[in-house]
Parts: structure tokens; C-alpha cells; sequence
């Protein structure tokens, strides 16, 4: 016998909406609800962003690198 989503709420002592997102996330988890992405595909976007951040912050750097190295070069004697 399925139990109403109120009873479940009660018996699990939480509110409608957890109960709601919970179902939903098993739901793109097990790949029957195409519209939310999935547990791996978030983690997978998290670690994404997380690269993009840490390699513009690299680029960031070896831009300021390569001017600061510009100037010294222009400073440098020739022969």
C-alpha cells in the first residue's frame, strides 16, 4: 500500500518540500527525470568551475609574469 506524501512527511519527521526536493533528486539520479541533472553531473560542475577558477587565476598570473618581465628586458643594456 503507497502511503500519502503527508504520512511520509510525518513518519519521517520532515517537511514537504525536503521530501519533495529528495524525491526529484532520486528521480535525475536515476536518470528518469531528464529536466534536473543528476547528482555526478552537479559534482562533476562543481569541480569544473572550481578548475576555471584556479586556471584564470594561473593566467591572471603569468600575464602579470610576462609584463613585469617586458619592462625588465626593455631595461637590460644591448650590446
Amino acid at each position: 500500500m503507497a502511503r500519502s506524501q503527508t504520512q511520509t512527511t510525518k513518519d519521517l519527521d520532515v517537511g514537504s518540500e525536503s521530501l519533495r526536493n529528495w524525491v526529484r533528486r532520486a528521480q535525475a539520479d536515476a536518470g528518469t527525470r531528464r529536466d534536473l541533472a543528476s547528482s555526478g553531473e552537479l559534482e562533476e560542475l562543481r569541480r569544473l568551475r572550481g578548475e576555471v577558477k584556479q586556471l584564470r587565476k594561473a593566467n591572471e598570473i603569468l600575464k602579470a609574469a610576462s609584463v613585469f618581465f617586458a619592462v625588465e628586458l626593455d631595461r637590460t643594456p644591448r650590446r
